[in-house]
């Protein structure tokens, strides 16, 4: 992390959440049934939930700070281990709490998606108590409810740049009204289930389309058919193909998304190569376990480039990341750690 002038914010991003431990399951030849047991090739164990966010921005060299509780369990203190000695997440605003368990999700991965069970209770404090003020920084990241926190109006006003997502409603009612929270914000990242269902659309292209009426810029995700931008300020609209890569989890794709699209727009790019950077990002992504140890270093961004673009001069669609090569040079090749079956290993 680098030095700042009085001037300058102490972050990049700020980031409130949940963090989740995160056991993912791949290669399962069917969903398991009442009754019946099934056994998967491949498990994985990492941080998850607002983790995934922070891990993939740090390994892309934001100075990344999370706002979160952790429970003073087995689970909390791996957790907080992997996001502060291993990833070098700034935890100074989050708090361990006796008494209240980390929450668990288990996240089945078949057929290029998955399925997830989760349990957990609400943390002991709300995010307005742990970031009570809040740290300057250049941007946040914040998961749109149903009212405005504290927290996010104080980084407003301080300058930050606001980008948000919105997440599965659990009532399922798609309330439109819930849109008007995003007065103030200048991304909104959701995905395409999200998206056509806040909107009422019935594809992609036009819920992204209906959203640049709330917000600046708009970027809605397809999964593993890519991602279209609708820009309202210019009238661009940016309409970006998957990438064909072989898939073991989606877990977190969204977030390791979310994080390549912050990358970019701090530091200016057009929107087309934003959505490009953010789109390999999420590619590489899908083909490790988990969510937040499967995020991409710059290391690995410079591996696929080097391999592909032997052909890039036959395919449009990899020439458009010719980019890529004036971001590469400036970053070094250091490998990234992976999820693995085991959350700890004993060292004594």
């Amino acid at each position: 992390m680098g030095m700042t002038t009085a001037d300058e914010p102490q972050f990049d991003v700020l980031l409130s959440g949940t963090v989740f431990l995160d056991i993912i399951f791949t290669g399962l030849p069917r969903p398991p049934a009442p009754g019946t047991e099934v056994w998967a090739e491949g498990l994985g164990s990492c941080p998850g939930g607002i983790a995934n966010l922070a891990v993939a921005l740090r390994r892309l060299n934001l100075r990344t700070a999370l706002s979160a509780a952790f429970g003073e369990d087995v689970y909390g203190d791996f957790c907080w281990e992997v996001l502060a000695e291993q990833e070098g997440v700034d935890l100074s605003y989050c708090r361990r709490f006796y008494g209240w368990h980390s929450p668990v999700t288990v996240s089945m991965a078949m057929d290029r998606d998955r399925s997830m069970v989760t349990h957990g209770h609400r943390p002991p404090v709300p995010a307005d108590e742990l970031l009570d003020p809040p740290p300057r920084t250049r941007a946040c990241f914040v998961h749109i409810g149903p009212e405005e926190e504290a927290w996010v109006r104080s980084a407003r006003q301080g300058g930050a740049l606001l980008f948000a997502d919105i997440g599965w409603d659990r009532t399922e009612v798609w309330a439109p009204e819930l849109l008007r929270r995003l007065d103030g914000y200048q991304v909104f990242l959701p995905n395409e289930v999200e998206a056509t269902r806040y909107t009422r659309c019935d594809s992609a292209e036009r819920a992204a389309a209906s959203l640049a009426e709330h917000v600046p810029v708009v970027v809605v995700t397809r999964g593993g058919r890519g991602a279209v931008a609708v820009d309202s300020a210019t009238g661009e609209v940016v309409d970006v193909p998957g990438l064909n890569v072989a898939a073991l989890d989606s877990t977190g794709a969204g977030d390791v998304f979310g994080a390549g699209f912050v990358v970019g727009t701090l530091a200016g790019w057009p929107l087309e190569q934003r959505v490009r950077f953010a789109n390999l990002c999420a590619a590489l992504s899908v083909q490790h376990f988990g969510g937040s140890l499967s995020a991409p270093g710059w290391g690995d961004i410079a591996t696929w480039w080097r391999t592909v673009s032997r052909r890039s001069a036959d395919d449009p669609e990899l020439r458009a990341y010719g980019f890529l090569e004036d971001l590469l040079p400036d970053h070094g090749d250091a490998e990234v750690r992976r999820a693995s079956a085991t959350i700890r290993l004993r060292t004594r």
